[in-house]
């Protein structure tokens, strides 16, 4: 018996179960969500060197000839000393500041546009959090040596396998230019070399972009691998979710107990208590300015029926004995609902008992 019940408490713990929305969302507000590196990588290197080929010759080259032309005009001229030191800084910083700006900000575009594809809208500093088990050197080292690593690293050869074909193959078919690069002038060979890395950058991102995509499959599978509940997590969090069911089971009765109570309060502001009379007791109220019917005030059966019958005794309410009027007001009414229309005879005649009986008591 205890090795079935070792079986069934290993097998409800173990994780086969989808992750429920909850889990899902708590996983989401951790920065856990499913997201390939490669694809922010390739869309980031597509974007810069697409940019780059396209205004890099009106942005860099103008840039940086004329920059090259005024270091050889003028700052070989000037003299060496601190002022002068702190002008050509501040120059080369402002002309560089010019060419890295424009891509650094389609770098940050391209960043954010691809996150957002995979992840949507998020921001949480969790993943941020210092947190002691990552120097753990035993978790460090599992992770070193674990299944996923050795994923990252098949990844990571093919990667340069590939990246490296590909370059090769465009230098391949350039080579021709590439020999005549001594041959032509500064500028010219500039424009050559600019073309070619761009050249080579937009392949290289779109090879990277096509690699990407089952790496995006993979992240997205292990993730939801990795939220996977067991039986008793989903358990716990409905039992979470739901309440814990003594916690409920007290709630209810704290509700009924402040219910009685409030329905006993009622008990001395009625006209009479119509009873079974050991099993069934209903008080009713008629205020004529505010319903057109009797209003039951108060009701219950066997213990609760007693109680009412006391109430009613301590502050002189009128007890009548009716047994099929007192079940069918039992049955058929809740608390602060007007009496049936069927019964409004039978209600009737025992009001008018009951005024007929304080008019005796007064006179």
């Amino acid at each position: 018996m205890a090795y079935i019940r070792l079986n069934l408490q290993f097998f409800a713990e173990e994780k086969t179960e989808k992750a429920t929305p909850k889990k899902r969302q708590d996983s989401r507000k951790k920065g856990q969500v499913p997201k390939s590196t490669d694809v922010n990588t390739a869309i980031i290197l597509l974007l810069v060197f697409l940019f780059m080929w396209l205004f890099g010759g009106a942005i860099l080259g103008t840039t940086i000839i004329d920059l090259l032309k005024h270091v050889y005009q003028t700052y070989l001229l000037m003299d060496i000393n601190e002022q002068n030191i702190n002008f050509i800084f501040f120059e080369i910083l402002v002309e560089v500041s010019k060419v890295l700006l424009p891509i650094m900000l389609v770098a940050m575009v391209a960043g954010a546009f691809s996150s957002y594809m995979q992840v949507g809208a998020l921001f949480t500093t969790e993943p941020l959090k210092f947190k002691l088990d990552k120097l753990d050197p035993i978790k460090g080292a599992k992770r070193i040596f674990s299944a996923r690593a050795l994923v990252e690293l098949l990844k990571s050869l093919l990667k340069i396998g590939l990246v490296g074909t590909v370059v090769y193959l465009i230098i391949w078919f350039n080579l021709e230019k590439v020999m005549l690069l001594s041959q032509k002038s500064v500028e010219t060979g500039f424009h050559v070399i600019a073309q070619l890395a761009a050249l080579m950058g937009v392949a290289v991102a779109v090879l990277l972009l096509f690699l990407a995509i089952p790496d995006y499959l993979y992240q997205k599978y292990d993730h939801e691998k990795q939220i996977r509940m067991s039986k008793k997590d989903i358990k716990d969090e409905h039992k979470n979710m739901d309440g814990d069911p003594k916690i409920k089971a007290k709630r209810r009765q704290k509700q009924m107990e402040m219910a009685m109570q409030r329905m006993m309060e009622e008990v001395p502001k009625a006209d009479v208590v119509i009873t079974n009379p050991t099993h069934f007791a209903v008080a009713l109220r008629y205020d004529e300015e505010k319903a057109d019917a009797p209003i039951v005030v108060a009701k219950g059966v066997d213990f609760i029926a007693q109680k009412i019958k006391g109430i009613a005794a301590e502050h002189e309410i009128v007890t009548v004995e009716n047994k099929p009027l007192a079940r069918a007001l039992y049955s058929q009414t809740d608390i602060g609902q007007q009496v049936p229309e069927e019964l409004f005879k039978a209600v009737a005649e025992v009001l008018a008992f009951v005024y007929r009986l304080k008019n005796q008591r007064v006179n």
